[in-house]
């Protein structure tokens, strides 16, 4: 899937980057550059950045189980929350709770009657 800026195209990243800590100055900067270059004509190398003010955001989305539940998802998608409950071994209530957070945050996908992780990698970078 690509998305289209001006006459430049972005393309929708395989990775999710995500940030703690970092200013929305900074973010709104790189993201204008990016804008300006795509309306250029200009590739412009997709990011998908989800941002966290504080750590302790971050620890509230992304929880132990909440990780093994993407992990699982990465190698085996499901055709359903109840069929994820079941492999993972968890009650239904909490998982469908664990998929609302994870797809708020953009990190599952629920399309084509199947839930999976929305990218193939998530990296981490912590502002001190």
């Amino acid at each position: 899937m690509s998305i289209f800026c001006g006459r430049g195209r972005l393309a929708v990243a395989d990775d999710i980057k995500v940030t703690v800590g970092g200013s929305l100055k900074d973010d709104l900067a790189a993201f204008r550059s990016a804008w300006v270059r795509a309306e250029r004509g200009e590739h412009v190398q997709p990011e998908r950045v989800l941002a966290f003010e504080s750590w302790e955001g971050l620890a509230s989305v992304m929880t132990g189980e909440r990780y093994r539940l993407l992990r699982h998802l990465h190698a085996q998608p499901e055709p359903s929350v109840s069929a994820l409950a079941r492999h993972l071994g968890r009650h239904l209530r909490r998982v469908q709770e664990d998929i609302r957070a994870l797809e708020h945050a953009g990190l599952v996908d629920r399309s084509q009657g199947m839930v999976r992780a929305a990218a193939d990698r998530i990296s981490v970078g912590i502002e001190l």
